[in-house]
């Protein structure tokens, strides 16, 4: 089953480069570390509202 963690991230507009960061870092951690999965981000009237994170674990024939 795969490992879903759901991080919702502060509400920031495009006016300002710099207010997408804290997004930027969200999505940035949810990276990190994944080999097999997906990031999606959800956005609602040009704001960042959710950054999805599911992680799927492979293993080889004969592991488990």
């Amino acid at each position: 089953m795969p490992d879903r963690s759901v991080t919702e991230t502060p509400l920031v507009h495009a006016r300002d480069p710099r207010q997408h960061e804290p997004a930027l870092e969200h999505i940035r951690q949810a990276l990190s570390g994944l080999q097999f999965g997906e990031v999606s981000v959800i956005v609602q009237d040009g704001v960042v509202v959710q950054v999805d994170r599911i992680e799927r674990k492979r293993f080889r024939r004969g592991e488990r």
